[in-house]
């Protein structure tokens, strides 16, 4: 029998693996950008998401394992995929359009999904609620600093 933790993490992981498709031109766009002084971080910006899509995947298991199958959990993991999709669109979606616009418009998109998961969570789970702090405190650093970078760029808007 296949165990939900499997099927989470492969969910997880193909949404991932999928919003990874860059193209080189938009990732010259992105290189060429001016970046605020204080971004000192951006090569740990890998490692960070990679463990804040491992605690929103742990969160979706505790999830799922609480309430299996009704109705409910269903619409939660739709709400788990969502905040995947929209996150992991970010990059992708940014670069495809040149737009440090679009980037924040979905960088707060994500921030918010990822508020309204964890108090919807929180009832089922004050654990599956905290592994979501994580994204709910980096999102709104990375949206700000998309936003820091519209400013400073203001013809790649």
């Amino acid at each position: 029998m296949i165990k939900s933790w499997m099927v989470i993490g492969a969910v997880a992981l193909i949404v991932v693996l999928g919003g990874g498709l860059i193209t080189p031109d938009g990732a010259k766009w992105f290189n060429r950008l001016q970046r605020p002084r204080w971004l000192t971080f951006e090569p740990a910006i890998p490692f960070i998401w990679t463990v804040i899509y491992i605690c929103a995947a742990w969160s979706a298991y505790i999830v799922w394992e609480k309430a299996p199958g009704n109705t409910k959990t269903w619409w939660l993991m739709g709400l788990y995929l969502l905040l995947e999709i929209v996150t992991t669109a970010y990059t992708p979606v940014m670069l495809r359009l040149r737009s440090l616009k679009v980037g924040t418009i979905i960088g707060g998109t994500g921030a918010v999904i990822g508020i309204i998961l964890a108090l919807l969570v929180f009832p089922i789970s004050i654990w599956a609620s905290l592994l979501l702090l994580p994204y709910i405190l980096w999102s709104p650093i990375g949206t700000y600093t998309t936003w820091e970078m519209m400013r400073l760029n203001p013809e790649e808007v």
